[in-house]
């Protein structure tokens, strides 16, 4: 009888709790609870994190035999619990779950107190509450849905919207009682959309053009611009390269030199002639089977040959060849359908509903290539791979003049290619390639979307018209949501390469859906997509910080203010480059070797091949963009590895970001700085001998905004010093501009330069330099 009180007890307790979490709302309704509870967005989220432990897929360590991500299991009768229900439809006094996380006694509360997953509070439980009495609907996990596109949410200041983005956005904010930022000066806002479309600085030209411009279009023109230059194709390239794990070496302990830098040309020209995203699929993934397929569809296959191949003798060929299939399958269900499919390589997926068998379904598609695991003597290394692509000298001037040759002769490049017969496939008992279990043929993942096999080859090109069929669910959902990383910072739904249910939830699901739909719906349009998102009045705000907004939003998750985000590694170079003069435009062509501290390649390799040492370049190729810097897979860049670029090992979609004093020492020694810096000064005194004059100059075309009286001032005074010191000789001026190989010009005054030198140098050392708002 005791415990019988204590239960009705502690319900009326629980009850309180619920009437308190829905009656304690602030003016904005902030602990309001939605119309309709939804599973996806509501529920599940609390399940995962408070109960999945125990009661979810993870079958090893389920308790008291109860799952609580299926239906058919959480309105099953308890096992240990006779009579009684976990989830009863439209009852929550009747259901178990609810009983329990009400529960003040700790021998019958839930989540228990020794597994220390904490109680669910007020709102957590009215939610709850509610999503029972609403039927306890369970949903398809969200990504699975196919995308609907709902019509724009009402706003209470819809003159604040410049396109159907701000409106969702808005929405959200006066949803969580806050507002959207001024829009950001002239100045500030053109550098950001020059480095976000092209990954370099605005011109001085534009600049002026831009300030001196009054019509209300003004900054439409200057994107417009911007957007009809080479270096977009460039800038929106460099992403992509991520993704496709593209480098210039095999990795491995040899990591010898190969000639994939023609695919990288394609994609540049794709990104610039704006091809639709689905025939910039279907082109990598399948260019080799198209009807009638020219060389330059085929060329585009080179996206999955991207991987690292081993030269190294005594392998075992199979094992090898099992490991670039393997890559080829988790780079595309990564990087294109946002899921972590390589969890079922080994066993059926945890989380999402991806069977082992169903994996190596999915495998099958790219096993049947006629690429091997170890290829000839493994004293001869070759350029590119078999299946590979041979380009004539003729070929290179006309059909495919984007490819920046500099040499003749033949270029092979690996590329993709289909054996005459069907390699059998199996699934690989935890993964090992020697030990096959079942046969499997080619089949997409059903639990995305079925896979017709009536009107589908079961071929790369079938899977292709699959992945970019409109009904799939991901495929536009996730580029939409990775484009958006590159001009905010992060996606709509932070995870952009886990759209699965151990993914984040979209901050904006609805604008996400929109936007997805609305991409699809006009030919998967990439420039049209990035027009909209550089447009709209989101993008266009102050980066400047209002406290109420950092108290309540301190992740900036509902966009009340720009993103204030530092430059990816190569454009950090790029504006360097740009701003001091130094700066080739030449696009494409062979990667390039610039400054590097020696010995790092000789420590790290076998030392056999031609890249066993480092031999930098000379010339112009020592002044080309970031992107086409040398990459070696076991020694990449240092200078851009310390910015996070990203090393090329494997598929990436989002790089990390971090803050070192490396970083620092970097911009404060690295030879392309410091050359940089002295080729500047030399520039601004062979133009004008006035140093203070100069110093306006150097910091508008660094920092792209003219300096304020009390800048300039610190500028002067700094400069001043710097003269002094070494005109005393208590600095080195020879041993200062002593830096890079451009020429020096003997007939300035060396103390002079050297003062001017450091100035811009410290101007470069600006945080400000080196973000884009």
């Amino acid at each position: 009888m005791k415990k019988k009180q204590l239960l009705v007890l502690t319900t009326l307790l629980g009850m309180a709790l619920i009437h308190h979490a829905c009656m304690n709302r602030d003016e904005k309704g902030q602990n309001k609870l939605p119309p309709t509870v939804s599973y996806n967005f509501h529920i599940r989220p609390v399940l995962s994190d408070k109960c999945f432990k125990c009661h979810g897929p993870d079958l090893n360590k389920m308790e008291a035999g109860l799952r609580l991500d299926l239906p058919e299991f959480a309105y099953a009768p308890l096992k240990e619990t006779r009579g009684a229900f976990a989830l009863v439809p439209g009852k929550p006094d009747e259901s178990e779950l609810f009983r329990r996380i009400i529960s003040v006694d700790p021998d019958y509360q839930m989540p228990t107190p020794d597994s220390h997953l904490g109680t669910l509070n007020e709102y957590e439980i009215a939610l709850f509450r509610k999503w029972i009495e609403q039927g306890a609907k369970y949903e398809p996990h969200w990504a699975f849905l196919a995308p609907k596109k709902t019509s724009l949410p009402e706003i209470d200041r819809p003159g604040e919207a410049r396109n159907e983005i701000d409106y969702f956005i808005l929405a959200k904010l006066e949803e969580k009682g806050l507002e959207p930022s001024p829009e950001a000066d002239r100045e500030r806002l053109l550098k950001r959309v020059a480095f976000d479309l092209t990954g370099l600085p605005p011109s001085e030209q534009l600049m002026d053009q831009f300030l001196a411009d009054k019509s209300s279009n003004a900054y439409e023109k200057a994107v417009e611009t911007l957007m009809a230059s080479p270096q977009y194709g460039e800038k929106m390239a460099v992403h992509w390269l991520d993704v496709a794990r593209y480098s210039d070496s095999y990795g491995y302990q040899d990591d010898n030199i190969r000639t994939q830098w023609p695919w990288r040309d394609w994609v540049i020209k794709a990104f610039n002639e704006n091809m639709s995203y689905d025939q910039f699929l279907t082109w990598q993934m399948a260019g080799d089977l198209l009807p009638g397929a020219t060389k330059e569809q085929v060329l585009a296959t080179a996206f999955f040959r991207n991987h690292k191949y081993t030269e190294e003798g005594g392998v075992i060929p199979e094992e090898y060849r099992i490991e670039y299939v393997l890559d080829k399958t988790k780079t595309y269900t990564k990087s294109i359908l946002g899921l972590t499919a390589e969890c079922a390589q080994c066993h059926d997926h945890k989380y999402d509903p991806i069977s082992q068998k169903d994996y190596f379904s999915l495998f099958a598609f790219f096993n049947n290539t006629y690429e091997l695991g170890y290829e000839g003597d493994v004293s001869v290394s070759k350029p590119a791979k078999a299946p590979v692509l041979k380009l004539s000298d003729v070929e290179l001037r006309n059909t495919l003049s984007f490819i920046n040759r500099k040499d003749t002769g033949e270029l092979t490049i690996s590329v993709m290619g289909e054996r005459d017969t069907i390699r059998p496939t199996f699934v690989l008992n935890r993964g090992v390639y020697d030990q096959p279990a079942e046969q499997v043929r080619p089949l997409a993942l059903t639990a995305v979307m079925q896979y017709d096999t009536v009107k589908l080859p079961r071929n790369r090109l079938g899977l292709a018209k699959w992945t970019v069929d409109k009904n799939n669910p991901l495929t536009a959902r996730v580029f939409v949501n990775q484009v958006w990383q590159e001009f905010f910072g992060k996606g709509l739904v932070k995870t952009s390469g886990d759209f699965g249910m151990q993914g984040e939830l979209p901050s904006h699901p609805e604008l996400l859906d929109w936007l997805a739909v609305d991409f699809m719906e006009n030919g998967w349009d990439i420039k049209r997509l990035v027009k909209q998102l550089v447009s709209s009045a989101t993008y266009r705000q102050s980066a400047r910080v209002i406290k109420k907004a950092l108290e309540k939003d301190p992740e900036n998750i509902y966009y009340s203010r720009a993103p204030r985000n530092r430059l990816k590694a190569e454009f950090i170079r790029d504006m360097v480059l740009s701003t001091s003069g130094l700066l080739v435009p030449v696009i494409g062509g062979p990667s390039v070797k610039p400054y590097q501290p020696d010995g790092l390649w000789e420590s790290a390799t076998s030392g056999r091949g031609v890249l066993a040492t480092y031999e930098q370049d000379k010339g112009a190729d020592l002044y080309r963009r970031g992107m086409y810097t040398f990459i070696k897979l076991t020694v990449p860049p240092p200078s851009m590895i310390l910015f996070d670029a990203s090393n090329r090992d494997q598929c990436e979609v989002k790089r990390l970001q971090t803050n070192t004093p490396l970083q620092a020492l970097a911009m404060m020694n690295d030879p392309t700085v410091l050359e940089a810096s002295r080729v500047f000064a030399q520039k601004l005194l062979e133009a004008d001998k006035d140093a203070y004059a100069n110093m306006e100059n150097a910091f508008r075309r660094i920092l792209c905004r003219k300096p304020t009286s009390k800048e300039l001032n610190m500028l002067k005074e700094y400069f001043s010093q710097q003269l002094e010191l070494f005109e005393k000789k208590q600095l080195n001026a020879e041993a200062t501009l002593k830096v890079g190989e451009y020429p020096l010009n003997t007939s300035l005054d060396r103390s002079l330069l050297a003062a001017m030198m450091k100035t811009i140098n410290l101007l470069y050392n600006l945080e400000e330099a080196i973000v884009k708002s």
